[in-house]
């Protein structure tokens, strides 16, 4: 068995209590092929835990911290517990949920949603990869899936297979809080929907009644379609991809909402802010949700600019007591600093923001409390007071 030995002090204590990455340069010499079966121990060779080797500066993922067999049995079991938990969480009239949460459930590099009785698998660096076997078995055993998908490599260069059952080329339709969704499972991002904004649209929806809303970064709709299913006075949406915002019209459909209250806008976000405000446009309630402007740790200024930046023109487009609705899913960005962009937006726009609620990801994406890293979803609800 390939062996990994500590030699910063502390970084054993820190995994011990659940954080699940050993990055390579707190190890000594080591070497070992992605996927294969690692022990790490401090450097008084205590057991620290046991993980799989990977590539790139995360040289172990721990997923346990017992002295126990690292095989596709810890797979099965680990499935079969992110599953059963899920039983217990999946809110009523919701098909679309998280089954599997790499960390949170303690399987690093190991997602999997399901879309109604359809499984999408992604599976993130080459050491996961290797366990694709064992993660499907798993998944076949406990899931209950009638199909499910892999998907591998990065947004970009994304693979797509079919590892069992059948999976329609058209968009899939699902249900979350009643509200029928459509995703396509080949070719959209990640798995297909950002499941993790479940609870962000049930807000929307409770909001929105007699607003006109803006929906940021739109992709295939579903705020705007809670928006309109709260009785919004009008809906935009807007995003750079076409294919998306049909999505978005066809979802709107889906759910009788009527046609000539929700308009699409394919359009650079910052452009369409500037026109905006040059229209001096206004809305009710602005939803800001972009993709990750942090990537790395080395992202991280200028992230911080772009959000300040984001969030004074939404500001600049929402009267006395407007609403935003912004969110980061940049890891590299905590709350703190999130949370200081939407100060600095509203110092420039002379404004007061009260705050009506902050919070994450849903609990179908548990977040393991000694790994903050986890936390990677931040949400903010401000009303604008002027």
């Amino acid at each position: 068995m390939i062996e990994a030995r500590l030699r910063k002090a502390g970084v054993g204590n820190h995994v011990r209590a659940g954080h699940p990455w050993v990055y390579r340069d707190a190890l000594g010499r080591f070497d070992a092929a992605p996927g294969a079966v690692v022990t790490v121990r401090d450097a008084d060779a205590r057991f620290v835990g046991r993980g799989i080797a990977d590539a790139g500066p995360i040289a172990v993922r721990v997923w346990t911290t017992r002295d126990e067999p690292l095989d596709a049995a810890l797979v099965l079991r680990r499935v079969r517990d992110a599953v059963r938990l899920r039983e217990r969480l999946t809110p009523p009239s919701t098909d679309a949920v998280r089954l599997v949460h790499g960390e949170g459930d303690r399987l690093g590099g190991i997602v999997c949603d399901r879309y109604g009785a359809v499984g999408v698998l992604r599976l993130d660096g080459a050491g996961a990869e290797r366990w694709r076997e064992a993660a499907v078995e798993a998944l076949r055993r406990e899931a209950g899936l009638e199909a499910l998908l892999v998907k591998t490599g990065r947004r970009g260069d994304t693979h797509v297979e079919r590892a069992f059952g059948e999976v329609p080329d058209a968009p899939l339709e699902v249900l979350e809080h009643g509200m029928h969704l459509l995703v396509d499972v080949h070719r959209g991002q990640k798995t297909g929907l950002f499941l993790d904004h479940r609870e962000s649209r049930k807000m929307t929806r409770r909001l929105a009644e007699g607003m006109r809303v803006l929906n940021l970064y739109g992709y295939t709709g579903g705020f705007s379609i809670a928006a309109g299913l709260g009785g919004a006075r009008r809906v935009e949406t807007v995003d750079v991809a076409e294919g998306a915002l049909a999505l978005a019209r066809e979802g709107w459909a889906k759910n009788g909402l009527t046609p000539g209250l929700h308009e699409t806008h394919v359009a650079d976000v910052p452009a369409f802010l500037e026109a905006a405000r040059a229209g001096k446009r206004a809305w009710d309630l602005i939803v800001c949700d972009p993709p990750s402007f942090a990537p790395s740790e080395g992202a991280r200024p200028q992230a911080i600019k772009a959000y300040r930046r984001l969030h004074r023109e939404c500001l600049g487009r929402l009267g006395d007591g407007g609403l935003l609705l912004a969110a980061s899913c940049s890891s590299h960005v905590d709350r703190e600093a999130f949370e200081a962009t939407l100060y600095d937006a509203a110092v420039k726009a002379k404004c007061v923001l009260q705050v009506l609620g902050r919070w994450g990801a849903g609990p179908d994406h548990p977040r393991v409390l000694g790994f903050p890293e986890g936390d990677y979803l931040k949400v903010v609800l401000a009303r604008v007071s002027r």
